[in-house]
């Protein structure tokens, strides 16, 4: 392996690994026990997590779809890891796109780069091209699934296994199996299990979606 990759550099697992991984797959099979695989679907970035994500539900034969804010903003690395999971769950990936009339009058409006000008361009940007197709994407959905970590916030209790906060909005339960991973957990697990992931992640991005952001 490359010692400069990003399993090489940061795939070190925690002391409490196994008992991580057990608890996530146990948390998939609560949520389709619960809603069934055909209500349920994974919001996939194609980033360290969700890839993780992606292979338990896959080598568990849990059968639970996934689906890609492809926000025309991607990076060409992102895309290639999308049409290569595409190829490899034909039925099963769905990819979610801005409108295009949406689209195109905030560029006419604001021009191509108007996320780099201001916070509330970027904002106005990130409801068009992320969470107007986010919501096309839950619509009918009873859950989904994540791949946040607690790691990742300053507060814990933002990302709990399960999460029924947004239902009084009308949003569908949301269940984080990885909440309790590690940095290391993800790597390792990726290193062990040889999940294809997203080169970017080798060039030091910790996270991966729009490329503006």
């Amino acid at each position: 392996m490359n010692t400069s990759s990003a399993p090489s550099l940061h795939g070190r697992p925690s002391p409490a690994y196994d008992a991580h991984v057990a608890e996530a797959i146990a948390t998939l099979r609560t949520a389709i026990a619960e809603f069934g695989s055909s209500t349920l679907v994974q919001a996939s970035s194609l980033g360290a997590e969700d890839v993780v994500l992606s292979h338990l539900i896959e080598s568990n034969g849990l059968g639970i779809p996934l689906f890609v804010l492809d926000t025309g903003k991607l990076h060409p690395e992102t895309q290639v890891l999308l049409q290569a999971t595409q190829q490899r769950r034909p039925e099963s990936v769905a990819i979610y796109r801005p409108n295009p009339a949406s689209v195109q009058a905030f560029v006419a409006a604001e021009g191509e780069e108007a996320m780099y000008r201001s916070l509330a361009l970027r904002k106005r940007c990130c409801h068009i091209r992320k969470l107007e197709p986010l919501e096309r994407a839950l619509q009918g959905k009873s859950a989904w699934l994540t791949g946040l970590r607690r790691e990742q916030s300053g507060n814990r209790a933002t990302v709990p296994l399960r999460d029924d906060s947004e239902q009084a909005a009308g949003r569908p339960t949301k269940f984080n199996p990885l909440a309790n991973w590690t940095w290391g957990d993800v790597w390792h697990y990726i290193a062990t299990h040889q999940v294809p992931y997203n080169p970017l992640h080798d060039q030091f991005y910790p996270s991966i979606g729009c490329a503006p952001c």
